[in-house]
């Protein structure tokens, strides 16, 4: 004999539960907001409508905006207690990867401070410098 639960399973059609419809509306409506995120940055960085100075600022913005979209619609990133290994690893990925920006930062400032401060003749572009034309 079936019980309600099997009975109930047996009658439904194949495709037709709720939680599929509902990931089917979750994607659909990122790959939306992806797509209306990624149009208005070509948009933002191709018109002059925008003030110069505020493009890179506002195309940070969206493209925070768009990671946030993927994270939650994609990635299924949330804040509830199931989610905990996959925030701290989040985290620790976002540290590595400003670390590796930050240092990059700091030792090509270095790099260029102390190519200024050679002498002309030091630097290893100095001979293209002082050839005369055609020799």
């Amino acid at each position: 004999m079936k019980t309600d639960m099997q009975a109930s399973r047996d009658d439904e059609r194949p495709g037709a539960s709720a939680e599929l419809r509902t990931k089917l509306l979750k994607y659909t409506g990122g790959l939306l907001l992806s797509i209306i995120l990624t149009g208005v940055s070509f948009w933002v960085s191709g018109t002059g409508a925008v003030w110069p100075g505020g493009v890179p600022v506002l195309l940070a913005a969206l493209a925070i905006a768009q990671m946030g979209v993927h994270l939650l619609m994609f990635l299924h990133v949330s804040s509830g207690p199931e989610s905990t290994n996959n925030i701290m690893s989040l985290a620790f990925g976002v540290f590595v990867v400003a670390l590796v920006i930050f240092g990059s930062m700091v030792i090509m400032n270095s790099l260029d401070a102390r190519m200024n401060d050679m002498p002309a003749d030091a630097r290893p572009d100095a001979h293209r410098m002082t050839m005369a034309p055609g020799g």
